[in-house]
């Protein structure tokens, strides 16, 4: 057999060879994918980000009625609400100090109950369960997720008669933070926020 038949019988083989290691290494791949798409298709809610908190509650709300303002609005379902009958105005959007609040009319909740249907999300904190060092540090991070979120749609209010840290609510849902988390908070906003029956209304 001549040197040129035998080279290229050997470069044939290599060829095959080739073209043999390129289909198992392809089929394997494709076999990674198709079991990588079936693990994160069927991975259960609470890995994902933007699945909701374990603490997180969803709330039946059974009432969108306006009432006259100063008249009381409660009870609610829950403390603080998540909605309900409310007064036909909003608060404007900011963070609330308690000096702020003495300035209020009565019931801020029967504001802030409207604002929850225009899509807001509330943090009601309460700096009555911390010394004045613990409270500044949770204000400095409830103002860094407001941020996150350039402050639109979002409220901080204090509220005396809950008995955690913060507890946030949107129209409907609610969690609660017997330590405040900054990663769970921005969650709950971005889950949350314009989910409620007028999320386009200011």
């Amino acid at each position: 057999m001549k040197k040129n038949q035998m080279r290229d019988i050997k470069n044939a083989k290599k060829r095959k060879t080739t073209v043999r290691y390129l289909l198992i290494g392809g089929g394997a791949l494709l076999i990674l994918a198709i079991v990588l798409f079936v693990i994160v298709k069927n991975m259960p809610p609470s890995a994902s980000a933007d699945a909701g908190s374990s603490l997180e509650q969803t709330v039946a709300v059974t009432s969108r009625d306006h009432i006259q303002e100063s008249t009381d609005p409660g009870p609610y379902s829950t403390n603080p609400p998540v909605g309900g009958h409310h007064y036909p105005s909003t608060l404007p959007t900011k963070f609330y100090e308690d000096g702020d609040v003495a300035a209020l009319p009565a019931h801020p909740e029967g504001y802030l109950v409207h604002n929850l249907e225009h899509g807001y999300v509330i943090f009601w904190y309460n700096c009555q369960v911390m010394d004045a060092a613990s409270c500044d540090n949770l204000k400095a991070q409830i103002k860094s997720v407001m941020g996150q979120f350039n402050g639109v749609k979002v409220i901080a209010f204090p509220w005396k008669s809950i008995q955690e840290p913060v507890v946030m609510t949107s129209w409907g849902k609610l969690e609660r933070f017997p330590t405040f988390d900054v990663t769970l908070a921005s969650n709950f906003v971005r889950r949350n926020r314009y989910q409620a029956p007028e999320p386009d209304a200011q």
